[in-house]
C-alpha cells in the first residue's frame, strides 16, 4: 500500500512557481529520501502534506485519505519533525513526553510505557538534564521521540541531519532506519551520503519537478559506471601508460581514469608486456552525487 501519494502537485508564491508538477508515492514501511538543493521546494512540499499550505493544483493523499488545507484529518496519521524543533526547555525528556501524552488524552500507564520505549529508541533513557542543556543532536533525537509518540503511520522529517556533526548524524540515521519497523519515514535532505546509507527509495526534486524517482538500485542503474581507475606504484609507469593511451585521464600523479571499458583489455596487455607495477585497478561506481550533479546540470 502507498502511505503517501502526490499527484501533479503545483504551488506558486505570487509569480514565482515553486512546484510545477510533483508526482511521487511512498510505500508503507520504507525510508524515502526527498532530495533537492536548498530552496528547491522540499519544505513547501512537506507543509502541503501537513495541510499547512494550500495546493495550487493536484492532489495529496495520506493513508488513502485526501489532505485538506487548514484542518486536515489526515494529520492523525502523521508525526512531524521540523528542521529546528522547539521544546519547553525547563522540562526533562520524560516530562516533555508526558506532557505530549496528556494533551492528546492518553492514559497515564500508556504515556509512561510509550515514553520509556521511545527514550530507549532514541538513546535518551535515563537522561535527567533539562532540555535547555541539550546539544542539537539530543534535541533532534527528542524531536523524533515526540513525533513517534502517537504511533504515526507516516513520520515526516525536514532536513533532520543538516546541522549535526558526523556522530550526531549517524545516531539520527540509525534511529530513522530502525523506525521504519513502526512507521513509514519521509525525510528531506541535500546530504546525499545520508540517503545512500538508509533510504529504500528516493526522489530528486529539481526546478519544480521530480527529475529522478525509484529505488536506490534503480536510480544507480540509470547511469553507467563512471570508469575504471588505474594506480601505478611509480610515477614513470603512469607516464608511460598515458603516453601510450592518451585517451586516459590523469586524476593524480600515479592515477589514471579510463572511461571506455572496452579499451581495458588492450591496456592490461600493455601493462603485462611492459611489466609495469600496478597497485590498483578499480571500477568506479556511479554515486548519487554524480547523478545529482548531472540532474542539476553542474
Amino acid at each position: 500500500m502507498e502511505m503517501l501519494t502526490l499527484s501533479h502537485v503545483k504551488k506558486s508564491f505570487g509569480e514565482k512557481e515553486v512546484l510545477k508538477d510533483v508526482t511521487f508515492s511512498v510505500p508503507e514501511h520504507t525510508v524515502f529520501g526527498f532530495v533537492g538543493q536548498n530552496g528547491a521546494g522540499k519544505t513547501t512540499t512537506m507543509k502541503m502534506i501537513l495541510g499547512l499550505l494550500p495546493c495550487g493544483g493536484g492532489k495529496i493523499t495520506v493513508n488513502g485519505s485526501p489532505v485538506c488545507y487548514g484542518n486536515t484529518p489526515t494529520n492523525q496519521y502523521v508525526g512531524y519533525l521540523p528542521d529546528v524543533p522547539e521544546f519547553y526547555s525547563c522540562m526533562t525528556p520524560m516530562e516533555y513526553l508526558r506532557f505530549c501524552g496528556e494533551i492528546t488524552g492518553m492514559r497515564a500507564g500508556e504515556i509512561k510505557s510509550r515514553s520509556e520505549e521511545l527514550l530507549r529508541l532514541t538513546g535518551l533513557h535515563g537522561e535527567k538534564r533539562r532540555i535547555k542543556g541539550f546539544s542539537r543532536g539530543m534535541k533532534q533525537r527528542l524531536g523524533i521521540a515526540q513525533a513517534l509518540f502517537g504511533h504515526p503511520s507516516l513520520l515526516i522529517c525536514d532536513e533532520p541531519t543538516s546541522a549535526l556533526d558526523p556522530v550526531g548524524r549517524k545516531e539520527l540515521l540509525d534511529i530513522l532506519e530502525s523506525a521504519k519497523e513502526q512507521t513509514t519515514v519521509l525525510f528531506s535532505t541535500h546530504i546525499l551520503s545520508d540517503v545512500e546509507k538508509i533510504c529504500d527509495e528516493i526522489a530528486f526534486l529539481h526546478e519544480g519537478r521530480i527529475a529522478i524517482r525509484g529505488s536506490l538500485e534503480e536510480v544507480h542503474k540509470r547511469r553507467k559506471a563512471s570508469g575504471t581507475e588505474l594506480e601505478t606504484e611509480r610515477g614513470e609507469d603512469a607516464g608511460r601508460l598515458f603516453k601510450a593511451f592518451p585517451f586516459l585521464k590523469r586524476t593524480g600523479r600515479n592515477i589514471l581514469l579510463l572511461e571506455d571499458p572496452e579499451r581495458l583489455p588492450g591496456i592490461l596487455h600493455f601493462i603485462a608486456d611492459k611489466n609495469l607495477r600496478i597497485l590498483r585497478i578499480e571500477r568506479q561506481e556511479t554515486t548519487l552525487e554524480d547523478l545529482f550533479m548531472e540532474v542539476v546540470g553542474k
